[in-house]
């Protein structure tokens, strides 16, 4: 049996629009709401560069990611054709006018999967801490 955890209001969510929900381990997961009140909750994380679904632009039950218009299913994470991928999808209820996630999916669900990176070694995937040194002048 699930554990559902309370999130928010459905009216805390904008209409076509999304909330961030941090998680203490992991991306945040973006909980949308559509123009008929439906709620829907996908990781943060578009499949194709990793942009951030919460910044997309929602339309039926779809979300537009905000880096390369991919077109990402609020029901199932899944890339639309010709596109191909899919983001974690998280269960998510509504009672009362009250948003619940599961919270165990919350602990658990695609903890591995990383935030884009950007600047060096970005386009290798190398996970660089770049510190320099910095020198006190020469005394003359």
């Amino acid at each position: 049996m699930n554990e559902w955890k309370k999130i928010c209001l459905v009216n805390d969510i904008p209409l076509l629009g999304s909330r961030r929900v941090s998680r203490p381990q992991g991306m945040d997961v973006a909980v949308f709401r559509n123009s008929e009140d439906k709620v829907f909750a996908l990781l943060d994380r578009c499949p194709h560069k990793g942009g951030p679904l919460s910044q997309g632009i929602v339309f039926g039950t779809s979300v537009a990611c905000p880096l390369h218009n991919w077109k990402i299913g609020l029901c199932d994470g899944q890339a639309s054709a010709p596109d191909e991928g899919c983001t974690p999808r998280f269960a998510c209820k509504v009672e009362a006018g009250e948003v619940f996630l599961d919270a165990g999916e919350l602990a658990t669900l695609a903890l591995d999967l990383l935030a884009p990176r950007a600047g060096p070694g970005a386009s290798t995937g190398a996970v660089v801490d770049q510190t320099f040194a910095v020198q006190a002048p020469h005394s003359s």
